[in-house]
């Protein structure tokens, strides 16, 4: 009882911040950088990777693309650079998606291990930014929608499949997943995106829907691969600093590896709209 209480707690300061600080652009993205740092610490230790690089190379994509964009608009070159980036991003994530199924360890030599801190941590917090700023004008209700839609995902993933779970979804890397639990999951994330609709003004339910989806699909992916990660590094979560949790990483991983692909659907439908 005495853990649950803790988890809570530390769960909702967490969220609390969060949505504090949600509606103001500036305090948001310097919000994540901060939580950026951290969780590429926690990161670093899992893959063990002891440079002092990868934090350059954050601060100065996440400042060149995040903050700097924000501050000083329009920037020639910009678009161009984003739809650059975002390629590179896709096509990581795709080869972890490949390591995932097709490895039983992730390959982690050194070149790979500074791509990922950079197209996998760096360019998802990136990303975070970037869907609240799509159109142009700061929008958070697109990023809160998205979070909403992973938390909702995870939440209902953990009770259907503690109660109802009987398939394993991935043993061999998360033994407590089932697929009833995604499928769950899956489930309320849809059901989330008709209110989500109805309350944010933003899309309209079927785009949502599509997003309820992907946000399901390449959330779970990304909790999954990084508990690979931690399994190859033999640790049960990948930081302390938050109680009942474990490190920051394991709350965001989700929407880390799904912010790329976010970014991507929300193009696709705006093009087609």
């Amino acid at each position: 009882m005495k853990e649950l209480l803790i988890r809570a707690i530390s769960g909702a300061i967490y969220v609390a911040l969060f949505l504090l600080l949600l509606p103001y652009e500036t305090a948001l993205i310097i919000l994540f950088f901060v939580f950026g740092l951290i969780c590429l610490a926690e990161f670093k230790k899992l893959i063990k990777l002891k440079s002092f690089f990868p934090y350059i190379i954050f601060a100065l994509i996440y400042g060149a693309f995040g903050l700097i964009h924000h501050l000083i608009s329009p920037i020639p070159g910009f678009n161009e650079a984003i739809q650059i980036l975002h390629v590179i991003t896709i096509f990581v994530q795709l080869l972890l998606i490949k390591d995932l199924f097709s490895e039983k360890t992730i390959p982690l030599f050194e070149s790979k291990r500074f791509i990922l801190t950079t197209f996998y941590l760096t360019s998802g917090f990136l990303f975070m930014i970037l869907i609240a700023e799509y159109y142009v004008m700061f929008n958070p209700n697109i990023l809160l929608g998205s979070f909403i839609l992973v938390w909702v995902n995870d939440s209902f993933a953990y009770l259907i499949g503690k109660n109802f779970g009987k398939q394993k979804l991935f043993p061999s890397v998360s033994p407590k997943k089932t697929v009833e639990g995604f499928l769950g999951g899956l489930f309320f994330a849809c059901i989330a995106s008709a209110a989500i609709a109805k309350f944010s003004y933003t899309f309209k339910f079927s785009n949502w829907l599509i997003l309820a989806i992907v946000i399901s699909v390449f959330g779970t992916l990304g909790d999954l691969i990084e508990s690979k990660f931690k399994r190859q590094a033999n640790v049960k979560d990948s930081g302390v600093i938050m109680p009942g949790h474990g490190g920051l990483l394991d709350r965001l991983d989700s929407i880390i590896f799904a912010a790329p692909f976010i970014f991507l659907v929300i193009k696709m439908l705006n093009h087609v709209s």
